[in-house]
């Protein structure tokens, strides 16, 4: 039986070797964190492990990691925790996650390539008096980096308070949090080879937060529950691994060069911004994106939507409308190629859409 070629890693990453050696080892220890005994004291130790793991891939300290249950409890606490009292600011093309915990904030529009508007942000922090502003590191769906530097620079200026999503770019770019200047960073576990059931907030030195969740005092007070010890350890063993970029660009490069030859018409959204190594947003205008994704199921090849929904439905892509695709917002699919990616990704993708191209045009 012939393997899927999997290219949904935005989805979930596939498990990196030392997460795995990670979990296992909690899997045969077990003990929870907050017992005194050795069992306890062994879990602990673990946890702390992985706290540092992650301090030291963001430039932090050990102590102001707070880990969650994944990326959107981690977004949902920084916004709850620090836009109190403040007007929060959205870029148009954040995940659900982040516009579902701020249902009432003003959206900072994007550029055609997806990047955001720096003038408009400029002016909403003039016009908004004390403000927290959410923008994250790279677009789920397009792959595209916002220019975060600008963006640090003008929340310093207007005395704004800077939360940053990296739940995509943890584990595929760097990010100081010390000269970036950002008051949060939320990342998750699965997104970068480690489990879900474990994500974390990265805070700035000496910020106070109050919990969005209350319980034992676990996390310094900030974060009640008993830590998820197996997905915490592969979050920090996964965070050990490099990264391969120069690769995955390549491979993710030969496979828009191949869509582009096969159909003149189909559009990559943000190619001309700066992107994640390994993502492509693709637009066959005319062809609904659910359409692609099951002919391209069928054929052994996974991909996504431009707009993953939790419920498993697909809806037009709030991205691709920010950036001003219109009709073609629902045609947009998502190709992003996990760390283990096989050579032949690029022609086995490629054999599978210029199939599926085929049936269409005949049809």
């Amino acid at each position: 039986m012939t393997v899927p070629l999997d290219l949904d890693a935005n989805a979930t990453e596939a498990l990196r070797p030392a997460a795995r050696e990670s979990l296992l080892a909690t899997l045969a220890l077990g003990g929870n964190a907050s017992s005194i005994h050795g069992g306890g004291r062994a879990a602990r130790g673990m946890i702390e492990a992985a706290r540092r793991a992650v301090a030291q891939r963001f430039h932090a300290a050990p102590g102001d990691v707070v880990f969650t249950s994944g990326g959107t409890e981690a977004n949902a606490l920084a916004i709850h925790g620090l836009g109190g009292g403040r007007r929060v600011l959205l870029g148009a093309t954040e995940h659900a996650a982040v516009r579902a915990a701020a249902s009432d904030a003003a959206l900072i529009p994007v550029h055609a390539d997806g990047t955001l508007v720096l003038e408009a942000l400029s002016r909403l922090l003039a016009e908004a008096g004390p403000a927290l502003v959410c923008v994250m590191a790279a677009n789920n769906e397009s792959g595209v980096l916002h220019p975060l530097v600008e963006v640090a620079a003008l929340c310093r200026a207007h005395g704004a308070l800077l939360h940053v999503d990296a739940v995509q770019s943890a584990g595929r770019l760097g990010l100081d949090a010390g000269s970036l200047g950002a008051h949060s960073i939320a990342i998750s576990g699965h997104k970068l080879g480690g489990i879900p059931g474990a994500g974390a907030l990265i805070l700035a030195p000496g910020l106070y937060l109050p919990p969005l969740i209350a319980g034992g005092g676990q996390e310094r007070g900030r974060r009640g529950g008993t830590e998820p010890l197996p997905a915490i350890a592969a979050l920090g063993g996964a965070l050990s691994e490099a990264y391969d970029a120069p690769r995955m660009t390549r491979l993710r490069d030969a496979i828009e060069k191949g869509l582009e030859a096969l159909d003149p018409r189909i559009v990559i959204a943000g190619q001309s911004a700066p992107r994640l190594p390994n993502t492509s947003l693709a637009i066959l205008p005319g062809v609904p994106a659910e359409t692609q994704v099951i002919a391209l199921d069928l054929a052994g090849v996974r991909v996504s939507a431009g707009a993953a929904c939790s419920s498993g439905k697909v809806a037009t892509s709030h991205v691709l409308a920010a950036m001003g695709f219109g009709a073609h917002a629902g045609s947009g699919i998502r190709i992003s190629l996990p760390w283990n990616a096989p050579d032949d990704a690029p022609a086995r993708f490629l054999g599978a859409y210029a199939a599926m191209l085929a049936r269409l045009n005949r049809g």
